[in-house]
């Protein structure tokens, strides 16, 4: 178990991490996600003893390992760059932390042998060990930089943004892999990425990291479904936001007036996830009874493969997305231009106030 308590860093006057407090259990997929300047490298660099903190303590099952060496904390590192070494073989390559590790080296090489063919296997690389790095793909690559990391047994490892390098293919395929291969061993895993949809898919729990704070830490799905904030909302990258203000037990955006779920206190963003819209047939005016609705402006639609967004523009000029899973429906084309009056059950509404805190306990149901 690490945990982490109070942990802060700046740099030139600025925190990239603040007050920054965290448990991370044993056997576990933790991710952390956060935009670019978020503070996410920094944490890593923190944890790993690249950095020292300004304030806080790091401890790892009781121990504070603070301002232990790197290479004495036990902790295992997966950089995005892979960081090979060009000269030698995969084997080698694999077997390279086993050999010249301070602690407890491997010599007998029957043994070093045996370990790097069993890790190789884990990986799905075996038969591959006496290829060298430039003879493997980027995937291969990113599994030989996984296996060297995780053949040297690390309470912790610490992935910084692994599948960035990888295509989207490449890259669907390793998540799996990766949660096949942490539930084998058992190790924690601590996975830092920038892409929302590799956080909810991988981790047990996540991290919305903003401005070096934790906004919050929670399962993926509490997440999803509830981001504790607007800015939450905004990482997971699911959410239509509206700004506007509560009028008349209306909330007003625009010139639109949007029905509110009970218990909308004094709302000031009004969030819809993009897959809760129902675009109504052409000349409808008036929604069903009990759901909320505004008129829009249709101006694109973007086939993603298996789904199809299609792009709105609200009374204001703000864009508006609707979410269709083509397994639910056949599409449907709209002529750019045309009014269409989109409707949503009120139950799928997530309303914040002024400070960006969710204010109401409205829990978003499925797709519409």
């Amino acid at each position: 178990m690490m945990e982490l308590h109070g942990l802060g860093k700046t740099f030139g006057g600025k925190a990239a991490i603040a007050d920054l407090s965290l448990r991370v259990e044993d056997d576990e997929y933790l991710t952390l996600l956060g935009p670019s300047g978020s503070g996410k490298s920094t944490m890593l660099r923190l944890i790993a003893g690249l950095e020292l903190p300004d304030t806080g303590r790091i401890e790892l099952n009781g121990e504070d390992i603070t301002t232990r060496p790197t290479h004495l904390r036990g902790l295992g590192f997966v950089q995005q760059n892979y960081a090979l070494f060009p000269h030698m073989t995969v084997g080698d390559n694999v077997a390279f932390g086993l050999r010249n590790r301070i602690v407890d080296p491997v010599t007998d090489e029957t043994a070093v042998a045996r370990r790097v063919g069993e890790m190789l296997e884990l990986v799905g690389l075996q038969g591959l060990d006496s290829r060298m790095v430039g003879q493997i793909s980027g995937g291969q690559k990113q599994r030989v930089s996984l296996a060297r990391t995780l053949i040297t047994e690390p309470k912790v490892c610490l992935l910084d943004e692994p599948l960035g390098a990888l295509d989207a293919n490449l890259r669907e395929r390793m998540t799996v892999e990766l949660r096949k291969i942490r539930a084998a061993l058992g190790v924690t895993f601590f996975h830092v990425t920038g892409n929302e949809s590799e956080a909810l898919a991988m981790g047990d729990r996540m991290i919305v990291l903003d401005e070096g704070r934790a906004i919050q830490i929670d399962t993926p799905d509490a997440v999803f479904h509830t981001p504790a904030s607007v800015r939450a909302a905004k990482f997971v990258n699911a959410y239509n936001i509206l700004d506007g203000k509560v009028e008349a037990s209306a909330f007003v955006h625009g010139d639109q007036r949007l029905a509110l779920p009970t218990g909308a206190g004094d709302a000031a963003h009004y969030a819809l996830r993009i897959d809760a819209p129902e675009i109504e047939p052409a000349g409808t005016t008036t929604p069903a009874p009990g759901r909320a609705s505004m008129m829009a402006t249709f101006v694109a639609s973007e086939f993603m493969g298996s789904r199809v967004v299609h792009f709105f523009k609200c009374s204001d000029g703000a864009l508006f997305e609707v979410e269709r899973h083509l397994s639910r429906s056949d599409p449907v084309e709209y002529r750019g231009g045309e009014q269409r009056l989109l409707s949503w059950d009120l139950d799928s509404v997530l309303l914040f106030d002024a400070s960006g805190r969710r204010i109401a306990a409205a829990q978003t149901k499925g797709a519409a």
